[in-house]
């Protein structure tokens, strides 16, 4: 007899049966561009629909997604209103640059985040997500609330700080959660001129309150880089890491210092951010789902108690390694993939249906309505984790589910990213027991990554 309780379903925006009128759409977009789609962006495999004037191809066809992102990458940019939203934060860091910059930089940056050298940071990862875990030693003694998903960017700003600067990034934790709220919150939403493509010399008044932000992540990264730079100079011992590495190739065969400090700032600001907002996610929906957190601690405690090295533990926890690639599904760090033909492209489906792509329009592929799609999932909008266990894993498509992105622009922290959570879930579940609370109304909302607004309240007790 199966007793298993139903499968939680987690919140998000009901899909609209009611197209948005034009204003609406602006309303929606700046507010939280989720809550915009409707019925079929869920049901049909692609939709073309006219979008502030523009033709919008949204892809949901794992075989149309392969077709953008992997076979004829080479054809697809990125989407003006996109880089309209993320140029100002980031510049021509890994995530926006184009071109020759975008290869410089991601070449130079491949070796660090190879799976082999990734692993590598596994111990650093274990040490202080054991440190970050003492915080919440006195909240688990009253059984007191803690908003997890602070919690979570404190503890991945850590690990960033530790395994790829050494420690040694020009700031400390106090304060950086709340900075990088008010930097994403107030930068990282489209503003009405973003839809009508107005030049980007024109001022987004949306923005001006997330300035002082950007201009204080600016100078962490230009101090960070500074002190640095002196003791390199100096020839004093530095550490091999990512921040010695991008300095040793600054000059005119590698890349200039405003490039270096892009990268930096992409990975300080936003690198670990889809990291954290998924670590967030997981630990609520866990929380309610208690049938597969029992799976979980027992796995955590007979993995744990047989003393393995932390680089095994993604092998060895599968069910850890599920839990957060089915919140990855049904919150993706990245809600969005924005891309625009260079030249008229075309795509011919299974079924001999021919659709035009043309150049300079826009074309969607969204991981939120991907990951909720009736066509490629079973109950789309629950949180069952069995999803990705081994046995099951073969019945997902390779490109029907992109927490990572794919193509020649995937996410190159993707290994680093989910040794790094199942890690944290696991030292963390080994010693605590989060519990949702009358409080606990956690509401997505697209900042660039899928937010928890006003944060997610867990109960936090020991186990």
């Amino acid at each position: 007899m199966d007793i298993r309780p139903e499968p939680f379903e987690p919140p998000a925006p009901i899909p609209r049966t009611i197209p948005p009128s034009r204003l609406e759409i602006i309303k929606v977009m700046f507010r939280n561009p989720l809550e915009l789609w409707g019925k079929p962006s869920y049901t049909l495999p692609w939709m073309q629909v006219k979008f502030f004037g523009q033709l919008t191809t949204i892809c949901h066809d794992p075989s149309l997604i392969k077709h953008v992102l992997v076979d004829n990458a080479g054809n697809y940019a990125m989407q003006p209103i996109r880089q309209l939203v993320l140029r100002p934060i980031l510049r021509d860091g890994l995530l926006t640059a184009e071109g020759d910059v975008w290869k410089r930089s991601r070449k130079a940056m491949a070796p660090v985040f190879t799976p082999r050298h990734a692993k590598g940071f596994a111990g650093q990862m274990l040490k202080m997500t054991e440190a970050f875990a003492e915080r919440y030693a006195e909240p688990a003694k009253k059984n007191a609330e803690v908003n997890i998903a602070t919690g979570m960017t404190e503890l991945t700003y850590e690990i960033l700080a530790e395994t790829l600067f050494s420690g040694e990034i020009a700031t400390g934790t106090e304060g950086f959660a709340e900075r990088v709220d008010s930097l994403l919150h107030n930068m990282g939403r489209i503003d009405p001129l973003d839809l009508l493509l107005a030049p980007s010399w024109m001022p987004r008044i949306t923005r001006i309150p997330g300035r002082k932000a950007l201009k204080a992540f600016r100078q962490i990264v230009s101090d960070t880089m500074d002190a640095r730079r002196r003791k390199m100079d100096s020839r004093e011992t530095v550490p091999d890491d990512f921040l010695t590495l991008l300095l040793k190739i600054e000059g005119p065969d590698g890349l200039t210092r405003d490039e270096i400090e892009d990268n930096i700032l992409t990975f300080i600001g936003a690198g670990h951010e889809t990291t954290a907002r998924a670590l967030a996610w997981a630990l609520y929906c866990i929380a309610e789902s208690p049938h597969f957190r029992a799976a979980m601690e027992e796995e955590i405690d007979r993995v744990l108690s047989d003393g393995a090295d932390p680089v095994d533990w993604l092998d060895l926890m599968p069910h850890v390694r599920a839990a957060f690639e089915e919140a990855m599904r049904l919150y993706p760090p990245a809600p969005s993939i924005n891309r625009a033909p260079i030249e008229d492209d075309t795509w011919t489906s299974a079924d001999g249906k021919t659709i035009t792509l043309p150049k300079g329009e826009s074309v969607l592929v969204m991981p939120w309505t991907l990951h909720r799609h009736e066509l490629y999932w079973d109950r789309p909008r629950h949180f069952m984790p069995e999803r990705f266990l081994p046995a099951n894993r073969d019945k997902i498509h390779r490109f029907q589910y992109l927490p990572f992105g794919a193509g020649p622009r995937i996410c190159i922290g993707a290994t680093f990213a989910l040794q790094e959570a199942v890690i944290a879930l696991a030292v963390l579940m080994k010693r605590y027991r989060f519990d949702v609370t009358d409080s606990t109304r956690p509401w997505p909302v697209q900042r660039l990554t899928t937010q928890p607004l006003n944060g997610i309240a867990l109960r936090v007790s020991a186990r």
